[in-house]
């Protein structure tokens, strides 16, 4: 039985991947400036971060409904699957998965396994990758929704923002560690924890969380062979500074993406905004540090 992966747009995987495994994408919904439209198509990672550095304006965001999950479904149905593996941002950050799993309920349970990756990114972006590989290779429904949480679980996201404020004004961060921050000066390295955003170190300047951040990274991937990405919004600069580090300092990459982050995780973090998303090789998610 064919199996199909779907995901959404907050997984930010190169656009050659997702047309090379034929990887089914659902746009979340962003607004700005009295205009709502769809992630990547209609606002993109530049129009937020214009709007996000104008004083006054507000940019928020939406999940897909279970009517736009439930046309994608009966799409890669109709375009030959049998089966299919939803792999979403985390349901602690937003409502996708639940609209997700909605829509699954009335396609068919059976039909769809519905994953939450408990990250965003390439956090929930080598989930849906090494899904689809698996499913190119034939693999069935069980295996591929096994393999998609296996990667869920060897997967580690971190990262750095300008400000807390963006995180506080969405909900995405509490407001004591967002008043905290910004009234010591803190850049705190932050990192999704078990689905949420947590601070994981607290630091003075820009440059020392860049530091740490790379720290932990080579910390957390040992001598093994790992797969990172690289992210960022407005800030290609730090994002290059980060990966020439990374290979410096990791042993051994097995792949490594480099991208911006798209407007719907962008209008959380800011302008300025870099992290990292490390995937450990199988059967090894309990060896990290």
């Amino acid at each position: 039985m064919p199996v199909a992966v779907l995901t959404d747009s907050t997984a930010y995987l190169p656009r050659s991947t997702v047309d090379e495994y034929g990887i089914h994408v659902v746009p979340l919904y962003v607004v700005l400036s009295g205009r709502s439209g769809r992630e990547g198509e209609d606002i993109t990672s530049a129009d937020v971060a214009k709007a996000l550095s104008t004083r006054g304006q507000r940019v928020s965001t939406s999940r897909p409904t279970p009517g736009d999950f439930v046309a994608a479904y009966r799409a890669a149905l109709a375009a030959g699957a049998d089966r299919l593996v939803s792999i979403h941002l985390s349901s602690e950050l937003s409502g996708t998965w639940d609209a997700a799993r909605v829509a699954a309920s009335q396609v068919g349970e059976h039909i769809v396994s519905v994953v939450d990756s408990r990250s965003a990114a390439m956090g929930t972006g080598f989930a849906v990758l090494e899904a689809a590989r698996a499913a190119a290779g034939g693999a069935d429904l069980t295996t591929v929704d096994r393999i998609a949480r296996a990667a869920v679980d060897r997967t580690r996201t971190l990262f750095v923002v300008d400000t807390l404020e963006h995180l506080r004004r969405g909900g995405r961060i509490g407001s004591a560690a967002a008043i905290l921050g910004s009234a010591l000066a803190v850049k705190p390295v932050l990192h999704v924890e078990a689905g949420r955003v947590v601070p994981l170190e607290k630091v003075r300047t820009s440059g020392r969380a860049l530091s740490r951040l790379v720290q932990h990274v080579v910390d957390h991937a040992g001598q093994r062979q790992v797969s990172l990405a690289v992210h960022h919004l407005a800030a290609p600069e730090r994002a290059e500074r980060l990966m020439t580090e990374l290979r410096a300092r990791v042993p051994s990459i097995r792949e490594l993406h480099v991208s911006e982050l798209g407007a719907a995780i962008g209008a959380h973090v800011g302008p300025g905004a870099v992290g990292v998303v490390v995937c450990l090789p199988e059967d090894d998610a309990d060896q990290g540090t």
